[in-house]
């Protein structure tokens, strides 16, 4: 594989940087921050990338996308995460939309990808329920067919966002019969209809992003059908396979163990900076390879998006590998925090308690632990690797 940038390529990547400089600005940053304004600030900057023209990478270009090459998707996620440049909220545009344009049907495509371009519609997902996660299959929210809509009765969990959201893109049983893979339909749902109930689920890092949604006789246009009635598990494994491969995080744990690297050069320890003790400097290059055999699979796999495949059993080993190693640098950013992991949020700002980082890198890790969780377990894509890949 060739991995040399050409001329445009150094060019694109200037253009890169110029506009995260600019658009990326201190009020935005600021506004993204407070949660007052969270909302409002993520919307107006996928407006900016939607007027530069970048909203959407890997979208074709007949439904409004750039169709950016793997070099272009690579070099622009290399330098986001570079530059603290947050990620746009992946439910429209990285996962339903692409579900919308390839399964969807024409007034579907014009009615919602327009939308998600723009950022007109807050999407969220409606996968996991109460006594279904890894088992997805075993779901049991149900919609029922009465003339032209169904009734949605049920409810689904670790919903992310679903307090901003204006639609959900559902998982709903609309078959008991044979397999129970089978009787499952994928449902776009408005989240404003009557019979919606959005219950808070504040994390063990205190933070509020997800949700639990209930469904209580919620009437549903049958028109919001993706697809085929009882077809929807194919449509949600493609979903899945797009889902896992954003997961691992290749660029992010990039940034994420310069910084550990730039704080063990300032953290002392028996008399000596951390960065120059053997035993860790071992752990930060295992990483390091690690990182960097994962950063190559994860070019193959966009290079393969690209001339026109899907992602197969390549999107299972990104999602196990990433996810372990963004845990192994949140390990790392605990030690180096040290006691000062233990501070909890005051009146007194972190500088005033002691390390700035501390609370940040308990936080990452308290949230972390469930990277290896979402996205399907780390263990059901071992099994997948073993079908796909060995045919066990």
């Amino acid at each position: 594989m060739d991995t040399s940038f050409s001329a445009e390529d150094l060019a694109f990547r200037d253009e890169v940087r110029a506009f995260f400089a600019e658009a990326y600005d201190d009020e935005l940053q600021a506004r993204l921050a407070d949660k007052a304004t969270f909302r409002e600030a993520v919307i107006d900057w996928q407006r900016r990338l939607f007027d530069k023209g970048w909203i959407a990478p890997n979208w074709p270009k007949a439904y409004g996308g750039a169709e950016w090459t793997p070099t272009q998707n690579f070099i622009y996620e290399t330098e986001r995460a570079a530059c603290g440049v947050r990620d746009v909220v992946p439910f429209g545009l990285k996962m339903v939309g692409p579900v919308i344009y390839t399964f969807g049907n024409d007034e579907q495509k014009e009615r919602f990808l327009p939308r998600i371009l723009r950022s007109e519609d807050w999407w969220c997902q409606g996968y996991s329920e109460p006594g279904a996660g890894s088992d997805l299959a075993a779901l049991k929210t149900r919609a029922e067919r009465d003339g032209d809509e169904y009734v949605v009765n049920g409810a689904k969990i670790w919903t992310t966002y679903a307090q901003y959201a204006d639609w959900i893109f559902c998982l709903v049983r609309t078959s008991s019969e044979g397999k129970k893979q089978n009787g499952i339909s994928f449902l776009l749902i408005d989240m404003h209809s009557p019979g919606i109930k959005v219950n808070p689920i504040v994390s063990i890092d205190n933070h509020h992003s997800l949700n639990e949604v209930e469904f209580n006789n919620v009437r549903v246009p049958v028109a919001n059908l993706i697809g085929e009635e009882d077809k929807g598990w194919t449509y949600a494994k493609a979903l899945l396979a797009h889902e896992r491969t954003t997961i691992a995080g290749v660029a992010d744990s990039r940034r994420a163990l310069a910084e550990v690297r730039d704080f063990a050069a300032q953290e002392e320890n028996g008399g000596r900076f951390l960065i120059d003790d053997p035993l860790f400097q071992q752990r930060l290059s295992d990483i390091e390879i690690e990182l960097m055999a994962l950063e190559y699979t994860e070019l193959r796999v966009l290079a393969s998006v690209a001339a026109g495949g899907a992602p197969g059993a390549e999107s299972s080993l990104l999602k196990i590998k990433g996810t372990e190693i963004q845990q192994a640098i949140q390990e790392l950013r605990m030690e180096l925090a040290g006691y000062y992991q233990g501070v909890l949020p005051t009146e007194l700002s972190a500088e005033q308690l002691g390390h700035s980082f501390g609370s940040d890198a308990r936080q990452a890790f308290m949230y972390g632990r469930a990277a290896t969780i979402y996205g399907g377990s780390n263990e059901v894509q071992k099994n997948i690797i073993a079908k796909a890949v060995l045919g066990l």
